[in-house]
């Protein structure tokens, strides 16, 4: 079995004339970015030599890519690393891929869903989840809301009704 990859950017399109390309960042921050040495584009591996704030999106520099067509042609790839390669985590930690696709049950053990997706618009985390019969619910990820415990999500069943 393959190890998970967690998408780290995807590339926007070139800037300047040297090969450098502006980045769609999903990481929480370009110092999160600069971590890697690599990272998959595709089927490539990229190295990476430089990143750096430009106005809204990061700018990088792959030492692979030499001019603007090289960095043009990139445009839409998405960035990736294998799971692994992410800084280990503080107790309470967790990354959002993680979470994505864990089983939701209430305190009664009654089963809810699965974790499709989690969110962040600026109040805290919001976990996705998928119904059983389909619908999806949005609720916080906050303490007696929705709780990590033992690799399942714990949900406040009035949360989700």
């Amino acid at each position: 079995m393959n190890e998970p990859t967690i998408t780290l950017a995807a590339i926007a399109g070139a800037h300047g004339i040297s090969g450098e390309v502006r980045l769609k960042l999903f990481a929480e921050s370009v110092e999160s970015l600069r971590h890697h040495k690599t990272v998959q584009a595709g089927e490539r591996t990229l190295t990476l030599k430089s990143v750096k704030e430009g106005g809204g999106m990061p700018i990088a520099r792959f030492a692979e890519v030499a001019d603007r067509s090289a960095a043009e042609a990139l445009r839409g790839t998405v960035l990736t690393v294998p799971r692994s390669a992410l800084p280990p985590l503080e107790e309470g930690e967790y990354y959002h891929a993680d979470l994505i696709g864990l089983s939701c049950v209430t305190r009664e053990g009654e089963e809810v869903g699965t974790v499709a997706a989690v969110e962040n618009f600026g109040a805290g985390d919001l976990l996705e989840i998928e119904r059983t019969g389909g619908k999806k619910v949005m609720i916080p990820f906050k303490p007696t809301v929705a709780d990590l415990e033992d690799g399942k999500i714990v949900v406040d069943p009035a949360f989700v009704a």
